[in-house]
């Protein structure tokens, strides 16, 4: 099992429900293969860098998630079948990040931070 990162852009034409409904989806595909979330948050509306079906905004989501290496090319075919995502990244992890990410999360301070006086 490897950890992994998933960055997914949405049309931002999807409803709340659907926006909710589309990340449960997926979720639930990675559960049903054998992985597990580690974390999951939705961004919201954003601006984009460069326009992508005539479209200057987006849904972003970002999931954290470790699984068998074999089922990226399966989650990666439903990602490209599905006609609401405009754009997906995967990012592996090694055990640096997955720390860092679990530090971040909780609110703890690495120690190459400075203390504000």
């Amino acid at each position: 099992m490897s950890n992994y990162e998933l960055m997914v852009i949405f049309t931002p034409v999807l409803s709340e429900e659907d926006y909710k409904a589309t990340q449960k989806k997926f979720e639930t595909l990675v559960t049903d293969n054998g992985g597990s979330i580690m974390h999951s948050k939705p961004w919201g509306l954003k601006s984009l860098a460069y326009p992508i079906a005539k479209k200057t905004t987006g849904l972003y989501w970002v999931m954290e998630y470790s699984a068998p290496t074999s089922f990226n090319e399966k989650l990666k075919i439903q990602l490209l079948r599905d006609e609401s995502v405009m754009r997906h990244m995967f990012t592996v992890l090694d055990k640096y990040a997955v720390e860092y990410n679990t530090k971040k999360r909780s609110g703890v301070h690495s120690s190459s931070q400075k203390a504000e006086v």
